[in-house]
This record gives C-alpha cells, structure tokens and sequence, in this order.
C-alpha cells in the first residue's frame, strides 16, 4: 500500500479511518474503526475485534502566480500535472481478552505534490515539482487500565519516498548540485511511537489525549543538496487533545484540537533568509509555522443501519506571506473544511462507509517575497482539495 499526496494539514491527513473523515477527522475521543491508532493508540481496545480497509480519490487544485519577478518567470501556471491520487487505509485489531487488545494500523501522509508543466524556476528545464509521501504501519498495543480509562501505544514503522524535478536554477545556492534535483525517487526509514490516552468521565462525556514525539527519519541523500541537514525530513512532533459528547441517544458530538510541531524539522521551517546554502543545516527550506487545528464533527444514527456525519475543521496559516516563493512547490495554504459521511450496516453486520471532504480555495499572496538574490518579484499560492472514499468494515 502506497499512500500519495494528501495535503490539508499542512501535509498530515486531514483524518484518519473514514469514519473519522466524515467528521472532519476527529477521533482521539471517539475511536470507531480499526484505524482507530492513527489519531489515538487508546482506542484499539474500544472498537473490538475488527477490520477496515478503504481507498479514497483525492483530487488538490494548486497553482501558483509570479508578478514582478527578474528571475523567475511571470505568470499564472497551474500545478496540476498530476491531478488524481488514490489514498488508501487498512486496519486489524484483535481483542487478546476482554481488556486488551494487539492491532495494526496503515495510514500516510503527504500532500507535498506539484507538478508545473510550464518551468517558471530561473533556468529550469522541462516540468518543475516535487513528490513526497510517507506510510505509517502502526502496531498497537492497547489496555483497559479499568472500566473508565484506557492507554496505547503504537510502533510507527515509517517509509517515506520523495523526488523532485525541473529545480537546475537552483545549483549556484546549493552545497551540492549533484544532489539537487532530478535524481529519480529516494527513500528513507524511521522508527517511532505514538501514545494515548481515553478516559470515560461520564456514560455520556469522553475524553482523549496523544502525544507522538519527534520520528528521526534516515537521509534523503539523492536530494542532499535540497533539503537542510543534508537531505534530512524528520516527522514533526505532534499532540492532541478531544472530547466526545453523547448529546442524546442517536446523536454524538466530537471536538479535537491538534499541534504539529512543524518549527522542529529544520528542512520544512527554515526560511528563505536563513542563509545558508541549500542541503546546509541553515539552507533554505519552506519557512512553515507550527500549525493548530480545530475540529468538530458530528453523528446521528438515523436507524440501526443508518449513520450520518458531518464536521467541520480549521487550521492556522502555517506559510507566511514572506515564504511563498519556495512554497510555490508545496502550496498547502487551505484552511477550512467541511467534510460529509455515512455508514450503512448490512445484513450481515459488516459495514460501508462513504466519506467526503471539501477544502476551500485559499490563496496567500506574497508581496515582495521573492528575494533579490533571486531576482526580486511576488509569488501567490491558491490552492482548494475535494476528496471522496468509501471504506469496508467487518
């Protein structure tokens, strides 16, 4: 399974599991499928014994605008030389005893995709882009610790893949041109973990938290003169927190707030002033901010076979004005969703599942972001995403 561009939280999934998409991808509170352990490892021991797996159609709409430049070229160029990507999810979890669970999680992020047919890089050549996924396969371990509070632990096994293309106006500003651009698709490994907590404080108020911590991902060395710390692209730090609300019988009412810690990874945080050359510990990277994100979805089971869902979601800005020449190769700008769902239990128990997400078109604009070094100038980023899955579960 190989998960593609996925870009909506910065380049994290904007969900997990497609009962959690159909509500905006909240989940650290309320886990309802076997991939439960992408938004938090407690909630392995609260689904049961079951499987999921599903695919979805993502389909970004990204382009770019250069005005005033003397290097780059001017105009308005459309990003989509790859415009469909398929997504897709398994999970397994098997109840050990009635208070312990063993289960895996497979997921990815990505999202960091662009593919300019027209080359407005300074002395580029032939389509200009990158191409960055990342997929988890999460093992988990979860417990009851007694009828209220539950723990888990899940072992991310990482495997990330990139390539870039069309960036040869770039080797004056990189400590090795060699290992610039158009040296096919890396790879790199990591190893790391991801914890949680789910506490049940009344029959009708849940509450959730995880922490997944810093992954060290091995070197990117095809693209050593891209990216800072000589082609390193760690996996940010990140934490949540949820609630999930019974607020009558048939209808359940989830809120998470999520952190990405993308300031820690020097290669996505470094700004376009840091300095240094490209592939140095202060080279150039994409200048992003930490992002949070806001999420509430909702469901209503409008009869034993039939679940409805709704959720909607917003993040910070994580691109500044001041970084969107760089960023023009990973315009992630969108900020709010509204995602649709429903689940259809079949005779026999199993379930499909439908998802659907909306991201609105969002342009940041760059006034003067483009430096003199580069030959001055403005770069705008637009961006809008639609998604569609659908999910089988027994």
């Amino acid at each position: 399974m190989s998960p593609l561009a996925h870009a909506t939280d910065g380049y994290f999934s904007d969900g997990y599991g497609m009962k959690s998409i159909g509500m905006a991808g909240v989940g650290i509170a309320l886990p309802q499928d076997a991939i439960a352990a992408a938004n938090n490892p407690a909630g392995m021991v609260m689904v049961g014994d079951r499987a999921d797996i599903g695919v979805s159609l993502f389909r970004p709409d990204r382009s770019a605008e250069v005005t005033g430049a003397g290097g780059l070229q001017n105009g308005t160029f459309n990003g989509n030389g790859r415009a469909n990507f398929l997504i897709p999810e398994f999970g397994y979890n098997k109840m050990v005893n009635p208070n312990t669970s063993l289960g895996v999680s497979v997921y990815g992020n990505g999202g960091m995709n662009t593919q300019y047919n027209t080359n407005m890089m300074p002395g580029g050549a032939g389509p200009v882009g990158i191409n960055m996924s990342q997929l988890f396969i999460a093992p988990t371990w979860a417990m009851k610790l007694n009828p209220s509070n539950s723990i888990g632990v899940s072992l991310n096994l990482v495997y990330q893949t990139f390539s870039a293309t069309g960036l040869q106006g770039f080797a004056g500003q990189s400590s090795n041109s060699a290992a610039l651009t158009n040296n096919g698709t890396d790879t790199s490994t990591g190893v790391g973990v991801k914890l949680g907590w789910i506490g049940e404080v009344t029959s009708a108020v849940t509450l959730g938290a995880a922490y997944q911590p810093k992954t060290s991902m091995s070197k990117l060395s095809k693209y050593s003169g891209l990216f800072a710390e000589q082609g390193g692209f760690d996996i940010p730090a990140n934490y949540g927190v949820g609630i999930a609300v019974k607020a009558a019988p048939a209808t359940t009412v989830a809120f998470d707030v999520k952190q990405i810690q993308y300031s820690g990874v020097a290669s996505v945080a470094n700004t376009v002033s840091q300095g240094g050359p490209l592939g140095a510990n202060n080279g150039m990277g994409f200048g992003w901010q930490d992002m949070t994100v806001l999420k509430i979805g909702v469901s209503q089971a409008v009869s034993s076979t039939l679940t409805l869902r709704a959720g909607f979601s917003h993040n910070n800005q994580q691109i500044p004005a001041s970084q969107t020449m760089f960023n023009i190769l990973a315009p992630g700008v969108v900020q709010d969703r509204l995602t649709l769902g429903a689940t259809f239990v079949r005779p026999d128990k199993s379930e499909i599942t439908v998802g659907y997400m909306h991201a609105f078109k969002k342009t940041v604009s760059g006034p003067n972001s483009i430096p003199a070094g580069f030959g001055g100038g403005s770069a705008n980023l637009t961006m809008s995403e639609d998604s569609i899955g659908i999910a089988y579960g027994w």
